[in-house]
This record gives structure tokens, sequence and C-alpha cells, in this order.
């Protein structure tokens, strides 16, 4: 036999596409590894692919072809339509998907009305509802697109504005549409769950499970809570999870071989899938807008932001190593993604502040965060054209440069200590007390002959002038004596000093300096260094609005200051202005906002702020939310730190009232699982690349490659969304770790995918049922904290896994029953919270828990009052209302019959008392805290002991108050206090003592 004999002949290839079908006529299967890479005309380069490229091409061209070439019934529907890798969805699986859609709906929607009154943070963001509807203009650290969606629904709902949101605990009135507006963000959360279906079948996972992560995603007790209230978190999650399931959708379309439609008339084809398609531009496209409205929520969205940025790089990355693919084509993609992933995002962020400042339009509460030009561009802080030349005679305000620019302010109180004359502070607000007359430097020996107040003579550098206040009469003062707070040697106490009849003293007198860096067009207050810019005459002599100034004090030298430092109650809380003779610039700097003078003729030049555009106004915003975003570094009472999040130390309280209890935390065997799942993931791809350095083939397995790059994703972005906030110093809360735990939560299903891989479908579905059994079993016992149910004091304490668990089992009754005996709660029972840690004390005794003092981010800006509500001295720097003792002493005063003035010494002594009442039960609340840290939980017995020593303590120091504040009596007009005489001065009504800040 010859040899070729013993071989068989080959049959030659067919022609190109002359592959039919005898009997039909159809087009041929294609090719079973059809390449997957292109050039521009379409053609496959012949070039060898890895078994992961091949298994991805069979996909792919099985996704594309038609229902006749076996692909499953129904597939060819929405499934196919939508591409993205949707196209294996049969239509079962969409009918499985509505069924869990409707279970999403009876999870986040059931009792969605209870509680009818504010819980934790609906505090802030249903206020900032009514604030877009009165059109107020207000500050928060978060960008507004969720807060435009809360006021979309209250607006639906006829809401105006009118209810406060005051505190936690306050029932809503029929005129709030409450439910409505949290009806936002419980629809958005039950979209979360078929978008986490999708995206997981998207990313090739089994139908059992995207099933199993939309389950997980339902019963998430904190995803529950999260969005069943007026809150951003679930809008957050939203954007975040369609973020991600259009890109996964955009990458499965990006490795597609482009296919083009036949050429027609000559005309050139177009593309109908793969790269450059109309449906691949649609979900790139789609990317940059989910993007845009993510991180238009909050900031978290960056780190969604950064997630595709990273992936869109890896992509970038192995397209330019590909040498089939011409430079000219490489630029096309970069230049698709960067408009649809960068230009995109960053308008659509823009856009939605375009409309936060359309509808802020009028003055609000937020505008002393703001610069002295933004302020004027809102309604009701317009200024007329004042003034440009400043002389003496003239009536001016002056501003400080740095600290939010308040105004120079005086009003008829004096300093307690020091040299107990009038006080000087700075005040956020316009006020006739910002009033000051600039008036020349006393002449002892009355050389001047002619009266220079009524001779027109410019302010210009080294002038020697004194400021007195218009409403008062005293002048600006400053000498050796130690200011109130910043009691150091190179700071001197500012006053008011004088009296009628009285001309002053050399401690009057102050030298004008203009700064060297400052002035010009802008103002200066930014400290630019470009000079006089275009007004060369406010580097020769002082201008309104342009020329940047310092105050040198004539005698000792030093600069009047003013920084970030409050003064007590006593002065209402305004801010401290002293005379600093080591002075850092930018807080020595100040300018004259406006000037009055009866010399000046009616024609001379007048100036105005120059107003910033969107762009100016945007920008500044963006610096007010960073630096109020990182100054929120004040400790909570529920806060915790991102080392406590993954394995779910601790929660937050969100609202307690009736025997009932609302505690954010997530459902432990879901963080649990996903965390250890992440991890999991961690430890074993450091062992692959171990093994590969010691010569072993893992990646070169399909199975592999497919869930290394699957997993690595979805752990990329729970790492991207979780490490930063090991980086921030600000107040960080449970809250914060969801967009990480969604990521975390994928890992598990792609991990749980890996593992059953090679399972029988039957075996997969039954094991991913006990997954979903235990989760929805632990769900239900954690779900009167997320719903405020009715529980029991047993159930509760069975409930406490980890002692760092904090949620109160004391509110709760003994037994089921007495809920039904008991419907409501006197007033005097209803805890609000934020609130101390649940303890003995807390909730076995004193049932009436006390908001703590730092509250959480956004209440730093909404706690600054109403202009129209202003008290004396709220400013912007304070989140909390002044602990103000009048009302006490009024309501004293009333009982007695005595119309008498406030005795210091009696005042001084209630806030000792009060203070020490509030020592006493904070030590007592300590001492049982750190008993049951040492010994655990308590026994009812030790519990009892404990609690009568604290109600002892409390009850002692509450004594003490109340015998101090209802039998003594304050004393009658005419007599004698203990400190001597009754100034007349000071006889007057505790009414008037408030008044005279208060706001024109």
């Amino acid at each position: 036999m010859q040899a070729s004999d013993s071989f068989r002949s080959r049959r030659p290839p067919s022609p190109s596409g002359a592959r039919q079908t005898l009997t039909t006529g159809l087009p041929a299967a294609v090719p079973r590894f059809p390449q997957p890479r292109y050039v521009e005309e379409g053609t496959y380069p012949p070039q060898q692919m890895s078994a992961d490229e091949k298994l991805a091409a069979v996909r792919q061209d099985h996704n594309a072809m038609p229902a006749t070439f076996g692909r499953p019934s129904g597939a060819a529907g929405l499934g196919g339509r939508l591409g993205g890798g949707l196209g294996r969805i049969s239509s079962g699986e969409w009918k499985i998907l509505i069924a869990v859609l409707l279970v999403a709906c009876s999870i986040r929607l059931f009792r969605i009305s209870k509680p009818n009154s504010v819980v934790f943070d609906e505090v802030h963001f249903g206020k900032f509802a009514g604030k877009y509807i009165r059109t107020r203009y207000y500050v928060d650290v978060h960008p507004p697109l969720a807060k435009l969606l809360l006021t979309l629904a209250a607006w639906i709902g006829g809401f105006t504005g009118e209810f406060d949101f005051k505190e936690i605990g306050m029932a809503y009135p029929d005129s709030v549409p409450y439910v409505l507006m949290r009806m936002v963000p419980a629809v958005l959360g039950v979209l979360l769950v078929p978008i986490t279906y999708l995206t997981l079948r998207a990313l090739d996972c089994s139908a059992s499970t995207s099933l199993l992560g939309s389950i997980l995603i339902i019963f998430e007790n904190g995803l529950v809570t999260q969005s069943r209230h007026i809150l951003l978190d679930s809008p957050l999650l939203f954007f975040t999870g369609l973020s991600v399931m259009f890109w996964v959708m955009f990458c499965n379309e990006d490795k597609r071989p482009q296919h083009k439609a036949p050429t027609v008339h000559g005309a050139k084809g177009v593309v109908i899938s793969g790269p450059f398609s109309r449906i691949w531009w649609t979900y790139l496209l789609l990317t940059g807008l989910s993007l845009g409205a993510v991180v238009s929520c909050k900031w978290v969205g960056l780190f969604t932001i950064a997630t595709i940025g990273a992936s869109t790089i890896k992509q970038l990355w192995a397209l330019l190593g590909d040498l089939h693919i011409p430079a000219s084509l490489w630029m096309r993609h970069f230049i698709a993604r960067a408009i649809c992933l960068i230009a995109v995002p960053l308008l659509f962020y823009m856009a939605m502040f375009e409309i936060h400042f359309s509808i802020l339009r009028n003055s609000g509460d937020g505008d002393a965060f703001m610069s002295s030009e933004f302020q004027h561009t809102l309604q009701g802080k317009e200024m007329h054209d004042t003034y440009a030349d400043v002389a003496i005679g003239s009536t001016v305000t002056i501003r400080h440069v740095n600290t939010q620019g308040g105004y120079l302010h005086s009003h008829p109180h004096n300093y307690p200590g020091g040299s107990k004359q009038q006080q000087i502070t700075l005040y956020p607000h316009i006020d006739s007390n910002n009033d000051w007359l600039i008036v020349p430097a006393l002449d002892p020996s009355h050389s001047n002959t002619t009266d220079p107040m009524k001779t027109l003579t410019y302010l210009k550098p080294g002038s020697v002038v004194r400021f007195r206040h218009i409403k008062t009469g005293k002048h600006l003062h400053s000498h050796d004596v130690r200011p109130p707070v910043s009691e150091v040697d190179f700071q001197q106490e500012v006053s008011g000093y004088g009296f009628e009849g009285f001309e002053g003293d050399a401690n009057d007198n102050f030298i004008i300096e203009l700064d060297e860096e400052g002035g010009g067009d802008d103002g200066g207050r930014k400290g630019n260094g470009r000079g006089w810019g275009g007004d060369r005459e406010s580097g020769r002599r002082v201008r309104t609005l342009r020329s940047i100034l310092k105050f040198r004090h004539q005698l000792t030298g030093c600069y009047l200051f003013s920084h970030k430092v409050k003064l007590p109650d006593w002065a209402y809380e305004q801010q401290e202005v002293t005379c600093n003779k080591n002075a850092v610039r930018m807080n020595s700097l100040w300018y004259i906002e406006t000037n009055e003078n009866p010399l000046l003729p009616v024609d001379a030049e007048k100036v105005n702020y120059k107003l910033p555009g969107f762009f100016g106004k945007f920008l500044e915003l963006q610096k007010v939310m960073w630096q109020t975003n990182a100054g929120l570094t004040s400790r909570h009472a529920y806060d915790s730190r991102p080392h406590h999040w993954p394995f779910l130390r601790r929660g937050i309280n969100f609202w307690v009232q009736n025997h009932r209890h609302i505690y954010l935390i997530g459902n432990p065997f879901t963080w649990w699982l996903s965390s250890i799942s992440v991890l999991l993931y961690i430890g074993v791809r450091g062992l692959l690349v171990l093994r590969e350095k010691r010569g072993y083939k893992d990646f070169h397995h399909s199975a592999v490659v497919k869930y290394d790059q699957l997993i690595g994703f979805t752990v990329l972005g729970w790492a991207l969304h979780y490490l930063p906030f090991f980086l921030m110093g600000r107040q960080l809360f449970l809250h914060h770790y969801f967009p990480a735990l969604y990521f975390s939560i994928l890992t598990f299903a792609s991990v749980f995918d890996l593992v059953t891989s090679t399972m029988s479908p039957r075996r997969r579905i039954q094991v991913a049922a006990v997954i979903m059994a235990l989760s929805i079993w632990t769900f239900a016992h954690f779900s009167p904290l997320a719903y405020g149910n009715p529980w029991t004091k047993k159930h509760c304490m069975s409930a406490k896994w980890l002692k760092t668990w904090d949620f109160s089992c004391y509110d709760y009754h003994d037994d089921y029953s007495q809920y039904r005996i008991t419907t409501s709660a006197p007033a005097g029972e209803v805890v609000h919270t934020h609130a101390i840690p649940a303890s003995p004390s807390a909730a076995g005794v004193n049932p009436a828990v006390k908001p703590v003092e730092n509250l959480p981010e956004p209440e730093v800006l909404t706690k600054a009052i109403q202009k129209e509500k202003l008290e004396p001295g709220r400013d912007v720097f304070e989140a909390q209302p002044i602990d103000d003792l009048n009302e006490r002493l009024k309501a004293n005063l009333a009982m007695t019959g005595a119309n008498a003035p406030v005795d210091p010494k009696e005042k001084e002594k209630l806030k000792e008392l009060e203070k020490s009442k509030a020592e006493a039960s904070k030590n007592a609340q300590k001492e049982a805290e750190e008993l049951e840290g040492k010994v655990g939980p308590l026994l009812p017995s030790e519990l009892a002991k404990v609690g009568e020593r604290v109600e002892k303590k409390v009850s002692s120091a509450d004594t003490k108050v109340e015998e101090h504040v209802e039998e003594k009596p304050l004393g009658k007009i005419g007599e004698k206090s203990e400190a001597g005489s009754v100034d007349p001065t000071t006889v007057q009504s505790v009414e008037k003592k408030e008044a005279t800040d208060k706001p024109e």
C-alpha cells in the first residue's frame, strides 16, 4: 500500500459566502470559533485565540443567530433586542423576574406610612425639600439630584414647605405628603432588585445565581430600612447599580465582532452589532448618564466613576497592545469613551446645579457660607451701588475677608470679665449694629483749626482714624487686656469704649494699611496677588469693595483680627474679634462693603460687587461643600469607623417611640457571607499568582480566566467604594458602606456561580434555595428593627448576636399583649434620637433620652436659623441652638410676680446647677456602660441596682436645680444684688435683652 492510501484526502474548503444548506438554502451556521478581533472592514485577521476568547466568541455568535438555528424559544424577544449579553434570558426568566419584583414591592412598601413621624435624617432632607419649595437658599454637603427627586414628590403632593421637620419624632401633619416622599427611595430600592438580576446575567452568571443575588438584595435589612424613609442612600444605590449594569452590557457589546449591514447601491453598510453600533453607543451613553446621576446624589459616586474608569483604562490598554487595531481606530475608541464617560457625567452634574441655583433664588440660611459676591446674586441680598471713595465722616460697614465674611459688629452688652467694656464681635448677617462712623484721630493739642468732619478728606494708606459705633456711640478700642477666649500674650481684647461727653483716648486710634497682595477689580478677597488690577485708585487711597485693608492699633502695633472661635452664650455665640500682634494674614484682612458720606457729590463714582456667573457660583459651592464636609470631625453617639462595617459591628439608632424601635442594621447572614467571599477571592487570587510564579498554568484554563475577570471586577468595585473611607477623618456611619455592600453581594453571587458551576442545575438551585431561606429567616428575625414593629424584650435580647449592637431592648414591652393596651404613649415617653447608646439607665429608669450634641453631617449646615427667625448671634459655625435659660427665668418672674432684672449671680448659679445635673447623668450613664462592658449583659437584679443608683444621682442633681429655680426669688427692682447696686442700664426686661441684635 502506498503512503497516500493510508491517509484520507481532505476536502477543499467551500468558497467564502457560498456555504448554504442544500435543502433549505439558508446560511450555514457560523464558524464555531470566529476571531473576536476585527479591523475596519469587518474581516477576521488570522490570530491565535485563547480558550476564554473562543468561549466568548461562541456565545456572542450564538446570541446573534436566528431562532431557527437553535436559540432558546423566546430568546429573540426582549432580551435579544436589548443585546449587551441579555439574549440568553428566556421568557420564563422574565416571568420569574416579575415575581421577584412583586416580592420586592411587598417588602419595601409594607407599612411605609409608619411611623407617621420624622425619622432620623428626614430632619434634614425633608427640610431641604421645604427650602426648595420656598426657594430659600441653603448649603448642604451633598449634590442636589436626590433631594430634587424628593422635592418633586413633595411638590406633587401639595407640600408648601411650612412644616420644618424640626426634630426626630415630630408627628407629620396632614399637609405633609411624607408617604409620597418616602415612595421615591422605596421605588428606587425596588428597582435595584431587577438591576441586580440583569447585571449578574450580563456577567454570564446562571439564572439561579442571579435569582440568589436578587433575593439577597430584597431581604437585606439595612437596605430595606434605608429605602423606606426620606433619605439619599437609596437613590445613590439605584444609580450605582444602574451604572454597573449599563457598563457590563456595554463591555459585552464591545467584545462582539463588528457586523455591518449589506452594502446597498454602493452605500457603506451600517454597523449593526459590535463596536460603534447603535446599541454600543446607547449603552456607553447610558453609562455616562448614570455616572452623572450617581455623583449628583452623593460624592460617594466618585468611587463608582473610579470603578468604571479603571475598567475603561484596562480596555484601552488591551486595545493598544492589539497590533491588529490601527492607531486611528484606537483613537476612535478613546474619544468615544472620553466623551461618554467624562464629558457626559460632568455636564449632567453641572446641569443639576444649574437647576439648584435656578430654584434657590432667594436669600436663606445658607447665605453666610458663601462669598459676598455670591450672596448678592440672591434676591433679598441685592446691594445698591455705593460710593467708591471713603473719607472722614463716612458711615461704613466693614467685612472680614476670611471666615465667611462676617461684619464687624457691636451691641449694648459688656464682657463679663476683662475690661467689662462693650463687646465687639463678628456677625454674619446684615444688621444696623454693623454701622460705623469714621472719625479723625484724637487730637489732644487741638492743633487742627478746621473741623475735619466738614471737609472732604479721603482715606489713604497711613491715615489714622477712629471708628465710632453708630447705635451706641462707643469707639472701637483695644488695650493690654487679654481677650475673653483667646487668652494668649500676643492677643488683646477689642472693646467698645466711651460715654457721653468723653472724646476717648489714644487706644481708639487705628492706622489704615493697604494689603500688598489684595485689591483690584475682584476685591482681592482671595489673596490672588494680582495687585491692584484695573482699579489703579485702590492702590492710592481706600476704595469701597476694591481695597483690602489692615487696621493696626497705633499704640500697641497689633492688628484687628478675627478667627473661627465663638464666644460663649453671653455674647450670643458670635465670633471673637481680637487685636493680634502675630496675626495670620488672611484673618487680619478687611474691606469696606458699604459707604455713605454726605460730603461726597451726588455724581461721585459708585461701585458694586462684580456678580459671578454660573461657573463662578458652581466652583465656589464645590469648594464650600468640600470644606464643610471635611470639617465634620466631631464624634457622634452612633458613628463608626470603616473597620467595623464589613462584619456589621455596629448600627445606627433611627427612631424610638411608643415602645417601638427603628435601628439600622444589616442582615448579618448576608453581610458576613459577602465579606467572607471578598476575602476568599483575595486569598485565592494571591495563591494563583504564587502558583503562576512556580510555573503552574492556572490562567490558561478558560473557567479560571472567566471567573477571575468577573469576580475581580466586583471586588475592585468593593475596594474602591470601601478603602477610601480609611483616609477620611470626618464623621462616618454604617450607611456609608452600602455601595461597597452592593458590590460584595455581587461578589458572593459570582463566587457561588463558580463553586456550583460543576453541579447539575437541580443541585445548584437546591443550594441556592438553602442560602435564600437562611437569608429570609435572618431578615424576619431582625425585621422589627426595620419596620418599627412590636417586639418583646426577650426576643430583642435573643437577637443581640454581638455585644456591640447597641439597640435598646428595654424600650420594648415584656409581652405582645401590652401593645394592644398601649396604643399611644404620653408626650413624656417619646424618645428622640440621635440618642445616647442604649443602657439600663436610658431605657429602664429614665425613658426620655436626650438628643446628642453632634448630629450627622448635614446638621452642621441646616441648624443655622432662618433669617426671619434669627436669634442674636446665631452664626453659621454652630450646629446646636443656644441653651438659653431666659425662658426659665421669665417663668420664675411670672410666678413670683416680680418684674425685676435678672441677677447675674443667680443666672450663673443656675447654670452651674444645670451643669452638675448633666455631669451626674453622664457619670451614671458611664458607670452603667462600664459595668456592662466588664461583666457582659446584666441580670435583671443587677440591672435594677444600677438603675437605682443612676436614678438617685440624676434625681439629686435635678432636685437642686428645681429648688433653685422655683423657690429662690430673683429680687425686685431697686434691690441690691450680691454684686452691689443695680446698674440702671441693665434694668430692662428679659425680652428686650435679645431684641437688640435682631436683623433688619
